[in-house]
């Protein structure tokens, strides 16, 4: 952070630096010190810690659903046991209820996005000086813990829904279909630029819309935690607690979010007129 005692503008601006990866023009490969240099690298630049957070959280909801499969038992359940059944009927149920095409990728597709977007916003609650700091003493200047303030991560996310929505769109109408529903809706042979004109921006808005969606409550979250972080201590007991109990309801409904419009997107597109 800069300086023993940073300015309230300085904080804020060291809390919302990723730690960044990447080619620097002057310096070569090496880690970012700033957001200056960061910008400098590019495109190609990686956030190093959105990657390890995102792989690292991943890795738990594999391996507590793994151990909840293996224990599994017809009597009665545990506690682990007993949560993920509760998850699974949950994301099954919601899918009966949405997705009206035939795929065995669609639930457990929705069981990942509903649990792993869960697990990355749950970050948020983490007091916003905790991990930083303790980071800093292991010599690492910058680090964001919340996975979804980086758009990156989230149109990441958005984009490879993105990519199975063409997917399945062409496997169940075929290119043509496909094709025709962009040029021929909704007025018809004689207005196809304008079709393709209005059904191209629908198409593209959606893995936009999904990813902007989530990142900007998490992004807007995650500020107002580090805007209460540098008021007075009494003050943030008074403010934070309220916001965090407040931050739950986000943390889980954008979570809901996100899968149920993953859903309703691959329905629509396996639905063949």
């Amino acid at each position: 952070m800069a300086g023993a005692n940073p300015t309230p503008s300085e904080y804020i601006q060291h809390h919302l630096q990723n730690l960044t990866y990447g080619l620097h023009p002057e310096n070569g490969m090496g880690f970012a010190h700033g957001a200056k240099e960061a910008a400098e690298m590019g495109f190609w630049a990686i956030h190093v810690d959105t990657l390890g957070w995102s792989l690292f959280l991943g890795l738990i909801f594999i391996t507590l659903f793994r151990k909840a499969a293996k224990n599994a038992t017809t009597g009665v359940p545990g506690g682990l046991q007993n949560f993920v059944e509760i998850l699974v009927e949950f994301v099954d149920q919601s899918v009966k209820d949405t997705f009206h095409g035939r795929s065995s990728l669609i639930a457990p597709l929705a069981l990942t996005i509903f649990v792993w977007v869960f697990l990355m916003n749950l970050m948020d609650l983490v007091p916003v000086d905790f991990l930083p700091s303790l980071f800093m003493v292991l010599g690492v200047d910058y680090m964001k813990v919340v996975p979804t303030t980086d758009v990156n991560a989230t149109l990441g996310m958005s984009l490879s829904v993105f990519a199975l929505i063409i997917y399945y769109s062409i496997k169940v109408k075929g290119v043509s279909g496909f094709v025709g529903e962009l040029t021929l809706q909704p007025f018809g042979k004689k207005m196809i630029p304008f079709n393709l004109l209005l059904e191209g921006v629908g198409l593209i808005a959606k893995p936009i819309s999904l990813a902007l969606r989530l990142f900007g409550n998490l992004y807007a979250g995650e500020l107002i935690f580090i805007l209460i972080a540098i008021m007075p201590f009494w003050i943030q007991w008074a403010l934070s607690v309220p916001w965090a109990i407040f931050h739950i309801l986000v943390i889980v409904l954008q979570a809901f979010i996100f899968m149920m419009l993953t859903i309703v997107y691959l329905s629509m597109a396996c639905e063949d007129h």
